[in-house]
């Protein structure tokens, strides 16, 4: 049985998605019959959805409401069986899911899915469809057993047509103790934990953990095309840099991180009518491939699927591979550019996540060799946002204190009598 949690918001004046949001809501999952509680989940989240409507493709910005519940059919899972699940419902029959798994040393939300209903006409106005839609993508929310995910700075999942903003971040599953832990494993966003315990003088028999690599430099930024029959399919400037945690030789764990140095790839690529290829092949990395997909019912395109083998000679099993061909990222209108100068990151699995800096991408039609109209991020959105609010701000602040003055001498000419 889940019990939701006291999910209190205020409706407060936003600037915009991710510049002031709702507070955040708690969320509980308990086992049936002896109320232990398995998932606990303190977060606030904002949907940016891309739908048809009458006269064509519209996006629309929501909230998790104040009134959101945790369904019955959560569950905490069976051993051997079943995986954990958080399943939140809201509004006129749309659910956010969370599907959890763990080995042995980790935990992370594997898969997570929205349902959203386009017969809500308050949130999609003169939607072309009615029914329910699906969308879902794995994600890069992780921890390390006993220990509660926690996140405070914006965190973006892509999915088809569906973008959710995550905020101030606390999810802990298979939880021991019936509440969130002390100790916290941080999201990549906001670097490493502010506080960390000394070593004991002698190690541990503790299962090891990922070593953190050296802050590397940013990786240089190189303009990609990719060209068929047709002309010009791709047009891709962006710098990319690689995560990839895995075992060394010592069976100690390690992240990697690696720059792709454009001056020693090699870029190669493919067509179609349904989907775009770019292709790299930079020394160990044989090779690194990106996937483009394209919705043809909301005429949108996006970042499907990214692979990658890679050699790493200290690595335990030297060939690293991974795929992910369900991804939902880098979305924009086809005939349109996709722009992001904020860097972006990309869990493709447990083990890898890219990093796209200064991205700037449009996939199947390009005309002239040249980027279409921008579509900009929604993360240089809430960046240019900030110093309009903090100017609007301080000239509100200069403004009360002229006010204050003008009142101020006024009265002090007030005191005085003509003779």
């Amino acid at each position: 049985m889940a019990a939701p949690g006291g999910a209190r918001r205020q409706p407060l004046l936003l600037l915009l998605l991710g510049l002031m949001h709702c507070a955040s809501a708690m969320f509980e999952v308990q086992e049936n019959g002896n109320g232990t509680t398995c998932i606990m989940a303190n977060f606030s989240a904002a949907f940016l959805t891309n739908y048809n409507t009458r006269s064509g493709p519209k996006n629309v910005t929501f909230e998790l409401p104040s009134d959101a519940k945790v369904l019955n059919s959560s569950s905490c899972g069976k051993e051997n069986a079943s995986n954990p699940s958080l399943m939140i419902a809201f509004g006129r029959g749309h659910t956010l899911t969370l599907n959890f798994t763990r080995n042995a040393t980790r935990y992370n939300v594997q898969m997570m899915s929205f349902v959203y209903n386009l017969s809500d006409t308050e949130i999609f106005p003169n939607a072309s469809s009615n029914g329910s839609m699906t969308a879902e993508s794995i994600t890069n929310i992780m921890a390390d057993i006993n220990k509660k995910y926690r996140c405070v700075n914006s965190n973006q999942i892509h999915m088809d047509s569906v973008t959710v903003t995550f905020h101030d971040v606390t999810i802990q599953a298979y939880l021991s103790n019936n509440t969130f832990s002390k100790e916290e494993t941080r999201c990549e966003q906001d670097g490493p934990s502010p506080t960390t315990p000394p070593k004991p003088p002698h190690p541990s028999p503790s299962p090891p953990h990922p070593s953190p690599s050296p802050e590397p430099e940013n990786p240089s930024v190189y303009k990609y095309n990719v060209s068929g029959t047709n002309g010009t399919c791709l047009l891709a400037r962006m710098g990319l840099q690689l995560n990839i945690t895995y075992k060394k030789k010592d069976n100690t764990t390690v992240t990697g991180v690696f720059n792709i140095n454009p001056n020693k790839t090699r870029a190669s690529g493919s067509c179609t009518a349904q989907l775009v290829t770019l292709e790299l092949q930079s020394g160990s990395v044989t090779p690194l491939v990106f996937q483009f997909g394209m919705n043809a019912s909301s005429s949108r395109f996006f970042l499907q699927g990214i692979q990658v083998n890679m050699t790493l000679p200290d690595a335990r099993d030297p060939t690293f591979k991974a795929t992910n061909s369900s991804l939902r990222a880098l979305q924009a209108t086809v005939g349109s550019s996709y722009k992001c100068n904020t860097e972006e990151h990309i869990q493709v699995t447990e083990a890898f996540s890219v990093n796209i800096f200064e991205v700037w991408v449009q996939a199947f039609q390009v005309e002239g060799d040249k980027f279409g109209s921008v579509e900009e991020c929604q993360l240089d959105e809430n960046n240019m946002l900030i110093p309009i609010a903090v100017g609007g701000a301080l000239a509100g602040l200069v403004l009360i204190v002229l006010i204050a003055y003008l009142i101020g001498r006024k009265r002090s000419h007030a005191g005085y009598q003509t003779i």
